[in-house]
C-alpha cells in the first residue's frame, strides 16, 4: 500500500472548504451526524461539485478515497454534549 500523499486538511482544501484545524472542527460540528443510510456524497450540505468529487473519489478508489472514508466516519460520530 502506498503511503498517503494527501492529508485531511488537503481534502477540505480540495473541496473548497476552509482547512485550518478549528475550521475543520467547526464544519464537522455543524454537519454531524450524517445518518447511517446516507452515502457521504448524498449528504444535503454539499454543492453539486463537492458531491461529484466525493462520489468519483470513492468510485475510482482514487488517492483521495481513504480521506473521504475518514471524513465520512468523522461526520457520523454523534454530536458531543457540551
Amino acid at each position: 500500500m502506498e503511503s498517503a500523499i494527501h492529508r485531511f486538511h488537503d481534502l477540505f482544501a480540495q473541496l473548497g472548504l476552509p482547512n485550518q484545524p478549528l475550521e475543520i472542527h467547526q464544519f464537522l460540528t455543524n454537519h454531524r451526524p450524517v445518518a447511517p443510510g446516507i452515502e457521504l456524497p448524498d449528504a444535503p450540505f454539499w454543492t453539486l461539485a463537492q458531491a461529484s468529487f466525493l462520489r468519483e473519489a470513492l468510485e475510482q478508489d482514487s488517492n483521495w478515497s481513504e480521506l473521504v472514508d475518514q471524513l465520512s466516519e468523522a461526520l457520523r460520530v454523534p454530536q458531543e454534549d457540551h
